[in-house]
């Protein structure tokens, strides 16, 4: 699966990726579940939720990756 980022911006933030690949519904429960140390960022466990994220970037969450293209 993708997330895609704007054609006009260089990065997309974390918890904004999340709520673009409709992991999660809302920046608090983005928040919420980076904290808890859910989400992985390119194989590492991430806990910023405004981390950047560029092309070529994976995202892991409950066993599904996602790849951050433009």
């Amino acid at each position: 699966m993708e997330i895609e980022i704007r054609e006009t911006d260089e990065f997309i933030r974390l918890g904004q990726a999340l709520k673009k690949a409709g992991i999660v519904g809302s920046g608090v429960d983005a928040k919420m579940v980076i904290l808890d140390g859910a989400v992985l960022v390119n194989g590492e466990v991430e806990q910023r939720r405004g981390r950047k994220l560029y092309p070529g970037d994976r995202v892991s969450f409950e066993g599904e990756t996602y790849q951050v293209v433009k």
